[in-house]
This record gives C-alpha cells, structure tokens and sequence, in this order.
C-alpha cells in the first residue's frame, strides 16, 4: 500500500526569504553601479555655464571692460556673455552614469569628443589654444567697439602662422604684412581671407608684403584646402593701434565666442546713457576685425544660462540659427544678428522697446 507523497514545506521563513532577495538585488545594483562609474566612454557632455555680466564689476570694484584714456560713462542693465560649461576631454573621459545622466538631462547634450577637441591634443593645449582665441577675441572686440563710437583705430595684417607642405611655406615669413593682393589693397583679415579664397584652387594670386621696411612681390600658386577652397596655408593676424587703453578681465574663461559682447560694453562704458536702457540682455558670438559675427557650439546651453541668469532677450548668429530653432527656453525671445551694426541696432531698439518687427531664427532659417 502506497502512501500519497507530502509536499516539502519550505522552512525558511518568509521574512528570511525576503533579505536574502533583497540581498541578491542589492548586490546585482552595486555591481550596475560600479560599472556605471568605472567604465568610461569617449564623449563630453554639455552644460550651461556661468553667465557673466560685461558692463559689470570684478571683485577688487574695478569694472570688467576698463577704458583708460578717454571719457567713460555710467550704464545700467546689462550685457551677458554666456558659457558652457563642458565635461569630459581627452585625458578625462566620462563615465558610464555621466553619459546616461547627460542624455537624461533637458538641458545638456552628450556628443563624442572628437567634436570639441582636436585629435592629438593634451588639456594643457586646449587651455592654451582657448587662451590665445579669448586674446583674439578680445583684441578684436576693442577694435570693434571703439571704431563704433567714430575713433579711428589704425591695423596692420601680418602672418602669424604659415602651414608646412603649403604654398606659403619659404615664400612667406612670419610677420610679413600683408599689404594688397591681386593689386587690391587689403583693410582686414576678412579682405585677405575673401580675395585669395575666391580663386579656384590651382590659380595663381600675388601677394605683396612688408617686410623690414621693404615692398615685396610673391607670387604664389594656390593649393586646395578642401571642399575646393582655395588658400596658400596662412594665418592672417590683425595688428591694432588703439587710441585709448582699454582692458578686458574675463577670468579663467577661454575660447572666442564672447566676442560680440564685449565690443557692445566697450561701446556703451564710451557713449552717453545706457545702451541697454536697463534691460538685461545676453548673447553670444565671434567678431572678427570688420565686425562680421560668427558661429559658436552650444548655443542652445547658453540661451539656458541666460535664461537662469534672468536675461529677457538673447543676441544669437544668423549662422547658428538652425541650433536655436526649438531650443529657446519660455520666456527668452532670440535676436539673430549678422555683423555689429545688427547688435547694436538690436540693442538700441530693445532699449527704445521698438522690438515688434525683430526678426527672428524661424524667419531666417526659413529664407
């Protein structure tokens, strides 16, 4: 006679059970955390950065952009250049959990690091190149901005850097400045840059240069520097004789892209009244020596800086356009402009609170 088989009861108790499952799962979130932070990916996640007012002061009480020499005037309102503030580089790669988090995060943007740093580059030439292009910068904003108030500032072009297996390379030398080509006398970088980048790669362009007081004649073939661009492998410095001493004190923050505004402080500390009519405006953007503005990254993490900064208005590139459609934070209206005089225009009809016929990115993104 058999006998019905009894199951087993389970003698763990419940409770019991319950730990050792909770023991398992926490066990199984350590080793998930330990990989997030221990594995590193080649990208760099973009933050807002600080936002710092140019028609404002340093902490010793001396003002940002300081003019010595000529009759300043007080202001109110301000002028906001805006940064991003950037994680990870080539000998900091970020984590796992930073790159999720990047992703998670509205208002940053993960990209891979190719896309912000140069191959074969260490930090310390980074910092060094952000430097030299806030100098630059700087350089060109004072141009700018004093030319702006009617004060002539006379320029000289020179070669700052000559590329090796180029055209230039024995024909040019560094210093040498730039006088005319092609028989038209040369102003600005941009003159240069236009005249030699409208010939088609393989033709020849004639360069006459200054060099230890003497007038000389180069005739160079050419070269293409991709995408059919014609060059001969030079960097064209502008070289500036400023009427009056006019300081620029960013702090520690590199790279060209505050150009733009700091030409507008250097504006409005030499006019009378406000040019801001205290609004607080921010923007961002390079300027070059004829006060074209140009293109910058980031821009939408910037509009986000300024908007946290309480910015009401934002100064943008035409050029960046594409980037700022869908990315203007409630409550921030954008302004593209193309060259100085568009800045300026906008920053006096903003003051005047004429600003209903403002174009905007949508209009010139739809041309």
């Amino acid at each position: 006679m058999t006998h019905p088989v009894q199951p087993v009861k389970n003698t763990v108790p419940r409770s019991e059970r319950i730990a050792r499952w909770i023991l398992v799962v926490s066990f199984l979130l350590l080793i998930v955390v330990l990989a997030g932070m221990l594995i590193k990916v080649p990208y760099a996640v973009e933050r807002p950065g600080p936002v710092t007012d140019t028609l404002g002061t340093l902490d010793d009480g001396t003002s940002l952009v300081a003019v010595k020499g000529a009759k300043t005037y007080p202001t109110e309102g301000s002028l906001y250049f805006t940064t991003v503030r950037v994680v990870g580089g080539p000998e900091r790669h970020i984590s796992g959990w930073e790159w999720v988090m990047g992703h998670l995060d509205d208002d940053s943007r993960v990209v891979p690091e190719e896309q912000l740093f140069p191959a074969d580059t260490s930090e310390e030439e980074i910092e060094e190149m952000n430097a030299a292009q806030m100098q630059g910068s700087q350089k060109n904003s004072i141009a700018v901005g004093l030319r702006s108030t009617g004060a002539t500032v006379p320029q000289v072009n020179v070669v700052g850097s000559i590329a090796t297996k180029l055209p230039a390379k024995g024909k040019l030398e560094l210093e040498d400045e730039i006088v005319s080509v092609d028989g038209s006398r040369t102003r600005t970088v941009a003159d240069i840059v236009d005249k030699i980048s409208a010939r088609s790669p393989g033709d020849d362009v004639e360069i006459v240069v200054r060099r230890d007081g003497r007038l000389r004649t180069v005739k160079l073939t050419t070269a293409d520097l991709g995408d059919g661009r014609a060059g001969v492998g030079i960097g064209v410095e502008p070289q500036y004789d400023y009427p009056v001493e006019v300081r620029i004190d960013a702090g520690r923050v590199g790279g060209p892209s505050a150009g733009m505004m700091f030409a507008l402080a250097v504006r409005d500390r030499l006019t009378p009244g406000a040019m801001t009519g205290g609004q607080r405006i921010a923007g961002t953007g390079t300027i070059d020596d004829a006060g074209v503005v140009g293109p910058i990254g980031g821009i939408a993490q910037k509009m986000v800086g300024a908007h946290d900064a309480g910015a009401r208005w934002f100064l943008a590139p035409e050029s960046n356009c594409g980037d700022v459609v869908g990315h203007v934070p409630e409550g921030l209206t954008v302004v593209p402009v193309g060259d100085f005089d568009d800045a300026t225009e906008a920053v006096d009809d903003i003051a005047k609170g004429e600003t209903a016929d403002f174009a905007t990115c949508e209009d010139v993104v739809a041309r």
